[in-house]
């Protein structure tokens, strides 16, 4: 097939090799019967999907393994464009050899680099992300078939980028976390708005739910108004005994950085706070799933020293044990 049969003009330059050969060669096209399912000793899931943006759909194949629920075989059959092809094979393959539950985790984004040349170059244009986002979706469809139970009761997030799959908590999180201050910010980190762009504010090619633009200013205000609340509570740090010292330290602990590691499974506790020569030392030790994890040293705990400095004085200094 020559390019432009696929695509007109300079498009076609933003389109991976490896897009190109999966459009044309498709590995795991094709369908699971009942009875080549069964010979496998597993139970046959189909489930259908479409995009009501483009009008693409896909069907999904899986034989199950009913003992460990371990995916054994899987095709597709995809009606659109390229993109849609490609995406749904890879989709396919990766779900090859993953229990149900593990399948339900791969994301559009896995998908999409899983078909880069390159780590570092986007295997498609940012418009045609929908499409590896429809193979995400109809992962979803055939758990639920396979679970019995309804879709949505599978959707946990409220997914404000689409493209991506970053849902409203994990963008009010980082904007908290990391002090942004702009939708660029919030794209560096999440990599939503990264893609088709629908999600940045409205009037874009899909009307949205939330709006990163939105997102941010709420957040933004509600980090300022507790602050002022935080100030108003706890009044000068400084001319604060220890004990007094020690309840601010909790409280802003409690509201902004415990809720956060309990997401993970983990926690931490204040085990001592020491004051001298204008330094005041605050020693945690982390509980849980935090114990023993990396970023407990690093990222985390870089946080936390940044929050309490910022929330309450600069004069804190946080020490694990």
């Amino acid at each position: 097939m020559a390019k432009n049969d696929l695509i007109g003009g300079s498009l076609w330059e933003q389109y991976s090799a490896k897009v190109s050969e999966r459009m044309n060669n498709p590995r795991h096209r094709g369908e699971i019967s009942e009875a080549e399912a069964a010979a496998l000793g597993a139970r046959l899931v189909v489930a259908d999907w479409g995009a009501e943006s483009c009008g693409d759909a896909v069907r999904l194949y899986w034989a199950v393994d009913p003992r460990s629920d371990r995916i054994l075989a899987a095709k597709f059959k995809s009606f659109g464009c390229g993109t849609a092809i490609a995406s749904s094979d890879v989709m396919a393959e990766l779900s090859v050899g993953k229990t149900v539950d593990e399948a339900m985790k791969i994301t559009n984004i896995q998908v999409e680099e899983a078909l880069r040349d390159d780590a570092g170059t986007p295997a498609i244009p940012p418009q045609k992300m929908h499409c590896s986002v429809m193979a995400y979706d109809v992962i979803k469809k055939a758990a639920s078939i396979y679970k019995g139970v309804d879709m949505a009761s599978l959707a946990e997030e409220d997914i404000v980028c689409e493209c991506a799959r970053v849902s409203l908590r994990t963008i009010q999180d980082v904007i908290r976390i990391n002090d942004l201050k702009t939708v660029e910010e919030i794209t560096q980190y999440t990599k939503a708005g990264a893609f088709c762009k629908s999600c940045i504010r409205p009037g874009g090619h899909e009307q949205r739910r939330h709006y990163l633009v939105d997102i941010l200013r709420d957040t933004r205000a509600a980090m300022d108004k507790e602050k002022l609340t935080l100030q108003a509570d706890v009044g000068d740090f400084a001319s604060m005994n220890l004990i007094r010292k020690h309840r601010a330290i909790e409280k802003t602990l409690d509201e902004k950085v415990r809720p956060m590691l309990a997401a993970d499974g983990g926690s931490l506790e204040v085990v001592d706070i020491r004051e001298s020569q204008g330094t005041v030392s605050v020693y945690i030790r982390y509980l849980g799933a935090c114990r023993g994890c990396i970023s407990s040293t690093k990222g985390t705990l870089q946080f936390i020293d940044g929050l309490l400095r910022r929330e309450l004085s600069d004069t804190i200094r946080v020490i694990t044990l």
